[in-house]
């Protein structure tokens, strides 16, 4: 009984960003082995993993902007449109004035900075709240998509195409799988054996409670075979393919993401914001400039997601970018964003887009026809939530509840000493 106590404080109900990614990936384990049985074993074949990950690459690092958004108290309606209009530049620039497709990369990044600037400007300065700065922004870039193009569809050159459909070379060897991506996953699990090493030092070297070794280990083992068979299942599809070029850009993102919401004073900044902007006003957080950053930073990743579907497509069209928003909002609050700000992961919104993108594919896969397949997604989406939050108000165990534990804002911290008890119950924020 003790060690189910242990593995569930630690595993699910931990004090660490750590212990809730790691559920999120139990959860989005459980779908993809639920259809892998469903469609005979076709959801994990190397070309359908590698097929997903293309088809959703854009959609996920809209999911990074949009974490930073919503943590920071606001929504953006407009990342689809941005998208659109900012693929169509880039198509017409290399189409038209000759532009070379490194330097269009730049120039499309420039676009999604100055929309941003723009957004922001007016959310942050004037204090047009983001989700009407958002909308109007919706319509005026997917008017300015379709003006541009002329509602005809503008190719784009062989060079450009590598971000979006792009894979690793092969090199090396010939060891039957592609060596770049077995040593990109090798990396991979060195990384999450160090990462769980390291937590245990610090805990030591602040004298906090220790996990127990063997959850560590648990830890540790779940997620080196996670990768280990995902870079296998990557590396030996047919000859050609191995792990996507906009797969390493989302890697490197994710990366420098976390680094910053966890590690940074503008990281923790935006937590500060989200959580009590008054607050955080208070404390010398520069609130205009926070918002201003998030608001354009989002439109900076729209941009290079719509370039990253256009390199895809191999050619820019007037139907680019549609319902993109929605996508990128439910993968950020199923990965546990709050709605009120404050709280959410880069990590928990990219596993919350990948639970999105395996619950699509599989239905697919099954033969479900698309209309069916957003009238069950949203049904078992509102479902699964509405029968884990009865659960959890009655007492009973709740899977979501378990995972969100150490990350609500609501629930008092339980007082170590008399004067600790006298005050109100802290709100935290959670980075990262």
């Amino acid at each position: 009984m003790s060690r189910l106590k242990d593995l569930q404080k630690n595993l699910f109900g931990g004090t660490t960003s750590n212990a809730r990614q790691f559920g999120m990936i139990f959860t989005l384990v459980a779908i993809v082995v639920l259809f892998q049985i469903l469609t005979d074993g076709l959801t994990l074949r190397s070309d359908n993993l590698i097929a997903l990950f293309q088809q959703n690459s854009y959609i996920l690092i809209l999911a990074i902007g949009m974490l930073m958004v919503i943590v920071a108290g606001h929504i953006d309606l407009s990342v689809g449109s941005i998208a659109a209009f900012t693929g169509i530049l880039v198509a017409k620039s290399m189409a038209d004035w000759n532009l070379p497709w490194p330097v269009a990369i730049l120039f499309g990044l420039a676009i999604g900075a100055v929309i941003g600037a723009w957004q922001g400007f007016w959310v942050a300065y004037i204090g047009v709240p983001a989700f009407i700065v958002t909308l109007a922004g919706m319509l005026l870039f997917r008017g300015g998509n379709q003006f541009i193009g002329n509602a005809n569809t503008i190719p784009v050159p062989e060079g450009f195409r590598v971000i979006g459909s792009g894979f690793l070379p092969e090199t090396g060897p010939n060891t039957g799988y592609n060596n770049l991506t077995l040593l990109l996953g090798l990396a991979g699990c060195i990384a999450v054996v160090w990462r769980e090493l390291k937590n245990r030092r610090t805990r030591r070297e602040m004298n906090a409670e220790p996990i127990p070794m063997w959850i560590s280990i648990l830890r540790m083992a779940v997620m080196v075979g996670v990768l280990v068979f995902i870079s296998l299942r990557f590396a030996s599809g047919r000859v050609g393919t191995s792990f996507p070029v906009s797969g390493i850009i989302l890697v490197a993102l994710v990366l420098a993401y976390s680094f910053f919401t966890r590690n940074t004073a503008g990281g923790r900044h935006i937590y500060a914001v989200g959580g009590n902007s008054r607050a955080a006003e208070l404390s010398g957080v520069k609130l205009k400039r926070v918002n201003f950053y998030v608001m354009m930073n989002m439109s900076v990743l729209a941009a290079l997601a719509g370039m990253i579907f256009v390199a895809r497509s191999a050619a820019s069209g007037p139907q680019d970018g549609n319902g993109w928003e929605l996508d990128a909002i439910a993968a950020v609050f199923i990965g546990g964003a709050a709605v009120s700000g404050g709280i959410g992961t880069i990590s928990g919104s990219i596993v919350g887009g990948l639970v999105m993108a395996v619950l699509n594919n599989g239905l697919q896969l099954m033969g479900v026809g698309t209309d069916r397949v957003q009238i069950i997604k949203g049904l078992v989406l509102l479902l699964a939530v509405a029968i884990d939050v009865y659960n959890k108000r009655q007492g009973r165990f709740s899977v979501i509840g378990s995972i969100t534990r150490p990350f609500r804002r609501d629930e008092p911290t339980t007082p170590t000493s008399s004067s600790e008890a006298t005050r109100e119950p802290a709100r935290t924020t959670v980075a990262g």
